[in-house]
C-alpha cells in the first residue's frame, strides 16, 4: 500500500547561514551605524536587538529578505512581542517552529478526509503524519490539494512509498 509522511522540518544550516548573513549586512550597513542593532541564534530562537523600535523593523526586513533568500519559509517564525528596554531600546524574540503539532495535524487530517477519496487514510504519529492510500494517483492528488492549501506552516512531504 502507498505511504507518504507530512513533515515540517527545518534546515538548521541555511537558518544560521541567514542570521550570519544578516548580522554581517547589519554591521556594515550605514542606516544601522551607532543603533547598537544585532542579530543573534540561540538554539531555536533568534534574538533581535536595537536601539528604536524603527531599526527593530529594518532588522527584521533584512533577516527575513536573508531567510527567504535561503528559501527558508517565514511560516516557520513565530514573532514574539516588542520589548522595551532601557534608553528607549527594543528587542524581540522570534521562536524557530518545526514539527507539526497536534491540533495543526488534527486539522491537516480533517482536510484530508474532507476530500472524499477512497482508501486514504492519514494518520497522526507524533510530530508528523502519515498518509495511506490504495492508489498512489490518490495520494499525489493529496499531497497537490496540501500544497493549495495554507495551514500556517510549511509542509515537506517525505518518504513515498510504493
Amino acid at each position: 500500500m502507498p505511504t507518504f509522511d507530512v513533515v515540517s522540518e527545518l534546515d538548521h544550516q541555511e537558518i544560521r547561514n541567514a542570521v550570519d548573513q544578516a548580522a554581517r549586512e547589519v554591521e556594515t550597513r550605514f542606516d544601522f551605524k551607532g543603533t547598537d542593532s544585532r542579530i543573534e541564534l540561540s538554539g531555536e530562537e533568534i534574538q533581535l536587538h536595537s536601539s528604536t523600535e524603527d531599526r527593530l523593523n529594518a532588522l527584521i526586513v533584512v533577516l527575513e529578505e536573508k531567510l527567504v533568500r535561503r528559501k527558508v519559509s517565514l511560516k516557520c517564525l513565530d514573532r514574539g512581542p516588542v520589548v522595551e528596554g532601557s534608553k528607549g531600546s527594543a528587542r524581540m524574540t522570534i521562536k524557530l517552529i518545526s514539527g507539526i503539532s497536534s491540533d495543526k495535524a488534527k486539522t491537516i487530517s480533517k482536510a484530508i478526509r474532507d476530500l472524499g477519496l477512497k482508501g486514504v487514510v492519514p494518520q497522526i504519529q507524533g510530530d508528523q503524519l502519515r498518509v495511506s492510500g490504495k492508489k498512489r494517483d490518490d495520494l499525489q492528488e493529496v499531497i497537490a490539494k496540501l500544497k493549495e492549501g495554507d495551514f500556517g506552516l510549511p509542509l515537506q512531504f517525505t518518504n513515498f512509498r510504493d
